[in-house]
This record gives C-alpha cells, structure tokens and sequence, in this order.
C-alpha cells in the first residue's frame, strides 16, 4: 500500500508524464522529417543533389537521437552508453569518420528508433489523455453530474449512467484510486521507453580483453640429475 500511494509523492512520477506527453509531438516531428528528407534525397539522386540532402538527413537524424539519449537520462535517469564506438573515437581523417560512422550499430539502430518512436508517442498519449479525461471526470462527478451525466459505455451500450449524488460520490472514490493507478501505468509506460531508447541508442564498448599471464615452465620431476 505504501508503494501504490507513495508514486504521488515522487518527482521521478512527473518527470515520466513529461516525457510521455512530449513522445507524441517529437515522434510526429521525426516521422515527417524522416520520410520527406529520405524521399525527397532518393528520388533526387539522379541529379546528384540528393547525395546532399541524404547526408544532411543522417546528420539531422544522428542529431535527433542524441537529443532522444540526453532527454532520456535527464527525464527517465536510464544510464545509456555512448553512441559512439571504439573505433569512431580514433579515427583521424574524414574517410575513417566516416567509415566509422556507418558501421557504428547505434546509427541505424538510431534510426528504427526515430521511426518507431512515432507509433510509441500515439500510444503514450492515447494512455495518457484517456486515464487523465476519465479520472478526472470520475473523481469531480458529484460537481459535474447535474449537468453532464457522464456515462461508462460498453459493448452492450450504456453501463453506467451517472446522474445521482450517490453515484457521483462512488465515482468520485473511484476516481481517486484511478490517479494511483493511472501514474503507475504512466510510470510503466515509461519504464518501457527509457528501456527501449537504452537498448537502442547506446553502444556499450565491449571490455578490454585480458591477455593471460605467461605460465613459467615446469620443471620435469622425472627428470634424474646427471651424476658426473
């Protein structure tokens, strides 16, 4: 019990609403930029300028991601590796960077992610403005009653009409528990975001390889000294 209704107290319980409620906007932003700027540089190659427009696509998504990383440690406090690679961080000249830089995993990974985060942010906020609309309604049912009656409809029609005092007062309590209950399902649905972006936009470097001790020789104990 205190578990469920401490998650009103927490600063980590807002920080995910903002999150989830800017997924919506960014995803959209990233969806249109993407598809326009990768069709427009494709169908553009003939005349070599989509060269340009592609390269400045990968930038502007490689750009997009690193926000998506800041925003997730700083908002969700997910620990994400870098985004770049052992070998990104030693190359020298532009042909090394850039080898670097398309066969770093992070950079088309980043991409699924810029597309993905689209259908993610529809859901998120789709969870988000429905269990906020109907706690809401729910736990002021007994000042909205008289004039909107709210109703919970199913399948089969109408549920639930809420048009007395008593039955706003248990919407009302009702309602109450759905704030818990709504955060915890914020809180999850978050969760799941900072793991993805983690999964996705970090590129752990792998450990340095230990090379064994050299084992001294044995001695052979069959061995029988020389007698002189």
């Amino acid at each position: 019990l205190e578990k469920f209704f401490s998650v009103i107290a927490k600063g980590q319980t807002y920080l995910n609403f903002i999150y989830l409620f800017l997924a919506f906007p960014l995803g959209l932003i990233y969806f249109i930029f993407l598809v326009t700027g990768i069709s427009v540089g494709v169908a553009t190659l003939i005349i070599w300028i989509g060269l340009f427009i592609l390269a400045m696509v990968i930038a502007g998504w490689w750009l997009c991601a690193g926000f998506e990383r800041v925003m997730a440690i700083n908002l969700l406090h997910f620990d994400i590796a870098p985004m770049s690679t052992p070998r990104s961080e030693k190359a020298q000249t532009n042909l090394q960077k850039l080898g670097a830089f398309l066969t770093n995993p992070v950079t088309w990974k980043s991409l699924l992610y810029l597309f993905v985060k689209f259908p993610l942010g529809i859901l998120s906020f789709v969870v988000l403005v429905t269990l906020t609309s109907i706690t809401l309604v729910m736990l002021f049912a007994p000042l909205l009653y008289r004039y909107i009656q709210p109703e919970i409809i199913g399948w089969t029609g109408v549920i639930w009409r809420i048009d007395t005092m008593g039955e706003a007062v248990a919407a009302s309590v009702i309602g109450f528990i759905l704030i818990f209950v709504s955060l915890h399902i914020f809180n999850g649905l978050a969760w799941v975001s900072g793991k993805f972006a983690q999964i996705m936009l970090g590129n752990p470097h792998p450990a340095a390889v230990v090379s064994p001790a050299p084992v001294p020789p044995v001695e052979n104990v069959n061995s029988v000294p020389s007698v002189e």
